[in-house]
């Protein structure tokens, strides 16, 4: 570890605790979308090993408070604890990091009882990156959705192909939000560009609809077309 790393921290700067699959992929996807990002990890081999893919990389033990004080993250708007099998080290380390005052904690979590514990100890937000793909790709693997995300509120917003009965009628005419319960936010047509939907918008043979809306609705939509 360096004995010193005390420099001017920008507002965008984050700083991500364990390097495995899922926190690996959120330091690079940061660092991919312009932030300088401060990455930890205990293993020698895993930070060797993203050296030169991140500016920011230290072999530390995320637990110790000390340490932690020394690499500031204290300074840190953003913290990341992206550790997941170990659950002691997990909760250990966003204790440490609510300890030192850091404003917005993101935690990983592989149960929910996990995630209950992470929230108790200073987690301002618990994700579930296992569980949350395993049901994206149950979704997506029957054929009925393209793509699908759903947020915590029970609400999703789904891409879908175009049900027949609303082929060559306007939106207007469809109904879909009266009938289904859903949103049409946009139609994208195979060769054009995204267009956001309006009451006037007609909806053509192999139309794909950016829909929105209560999960279980969104879901019913989606297993007519």
């Amino acid at each position: 570890m360096p004995a010193n790393r005390r420099k001017p921290i920008s507002r965008d700067s984050v700083a991500v605790i364990g390097l495995g699959r899922f926190g690996g992929a959120v330091a690079e996807s940061l660092v991919r979308l312009g932030h300088e990002v401060l990455a930890i990890d205990e293993r020698a081999d895993v930070v060797q090993r993203w050296g030169d893919v991140l500016t920011h990389v230290v072999q530390a033990d995320s637990t110790d408070n000390a340490v932690l004080q020394q690499l500031g993250i204290g300074d840190f708007r953003r913290v990341v604890v992206a550790i997941g099998t170990d659950i002691e080290a997990s909760v250990l380390t966003v204790l440490a990091v609510e300890e030192a005052g850091v404003p917005e904690i993101w935690a990983k979590a592989i149960t929910a009882k996990h995630g209950r514990i992470l929230h108790r100890v200073g987690a301002h937000h618990v994700v579930y990156p296992e569980a949350a793909m395993g049901e994206r790709v149950a979704h997506l693997v029957t054929g009925k959705m393209i793509d699908f995300m759903e947020f915590d509120d029970g609400f999703a917003i789904v891409k879908t192909r175009a049900p027949g009965e609303a082929i060559g009628k306007t939106l207007a005419e469809a109904a879909l939000r009266t009938r289904y319960g859903v949103t049409v936010v946009g139609v994208k047509r195979p060769d054009q560009d995204f267009t956001y939907a309006r009451p006037e918008t007609a909806i053509h043979q192999g139309d794909l609809l950016i829909v929105s809306g209560p999960t279980l609705k969104v879901e019913s939509f989606a297993a007519i077309t």
